[in-house]
């Protein structure tokens, strides 16, 4: 019997792997949605409802997430809604930041960079709810594009690494906002994204005993059954409607993260 199911509360095994099937269909449909990977779900679900640790969770997400974001970016692909360009740029720089992040986490002030992130995100989600994101597809690659396409990717790829947040939550906003990309093409580019990079956490997690390969299959099959409903969902979303819930997807982040530092405040002190 896996930790996954041992790990499963006071309600047993069975619930325990109905547990990891609802997160999976949940979180699939989320990513589609949203195009992010999943694991801002995955992670305090598996924590908080299944009693994981928090590392074998954060690794245990990261697997679950390669599958169900294959699927989202398939979905993305198929309409015609992915740059591969601007996806090649962008894991480039996220690729290069994740590793200084990585190589940064115990030099930083973590506190410091969790309210940051918070304000971060409380300022997109409020500009998404107010402008409404544009649906052009056309992208003039400029140096200026470029570099900012760089410099976005690094900045992802560090956050990520020093967070442990998923990379398409800091991606698809700034594509919106800051790059004025089209919504889906910004959610389809961080799906696709999200796969080798998650490929590559996944397989350094694994080498360290830190994911739960069960969990993480049963996870990531529920939601890649779900993934391809979000990603109709969002196709036929108003533009107005999806930026909206984007936001208010992100402030449910940014609320999640501020009581994470309020505790790692309180941890701290004692």
């Amino acid at each position: 019997m896996t930790e996954s199911l041992k790990a499963s509360g006071p309600f047993g095994p069975r619930a325990g792997l109905l547990g990891l099937i609802l997160i999976g269909l949940v979180a699939g449909y989320l990513s589609g949605l949203f195009g992010v990977g999943g694991g801002v779900l995955i992670v305090p679900a598996l924590v908080l409802a299944l009693g994981f640790a928090q590392r074998r969770a954060n690794g245990t997400s990261l697997a679950a997430v390669v599958p169900i974001s294959i699927v989202g970016a398939i979905a993305y692909v198929v309409a015609g809604h992915v740059d591969f360009a601007v996806a090649g740029i962008v894991f480039l720089g996220s690729a290069i930041g994740a590793y200084a992040g990585v190589r940064l986490l115990h030099s930083l002030p973590d506190l410091v960079l969790r309210w940051v992130f918070v304000a971060f995100l409380i300022v997109v989600a409020i500009r998404l709810a107010i402008d409404t994101p544009t649906r052009t597809t056309d992208i003039e690659f400029t140096v200026p594009l470029v570099l900012g396409l760089l410099a976005l990717g690094l900045v992802t790829g560090t956050l990520s690494g020093l967070l442990g947040v998923g990379g398409g939550v800091i991606m698809v906003p700034i594509l919106i906002t800051a790059f004025e990309i089209s919504d889906l093409v910004a959610k389809g580019v961080s799906l696709l994204v999200v796969i080798p990079t998650g490929i590559i956490a996944t397989v350094l997690s694994v080498r360290r005993g830190g994911v739960d390969l069960r969990a993480a299959a049963i996870i990531g099959g529920g939601g890649a059954l779900t993934a391809l409903g979000g990603a109709a969902t969002a196709f036929i979303l108003p533009p107005a409607i999806a930026g909206v819930l984007f936001g208010a997807f992100l402030l449910v982040i940014a609320v999640r993260m501020a009581v994470a530092a309020v505790m790692l405040h309180r941890a701290g002190k004692e």
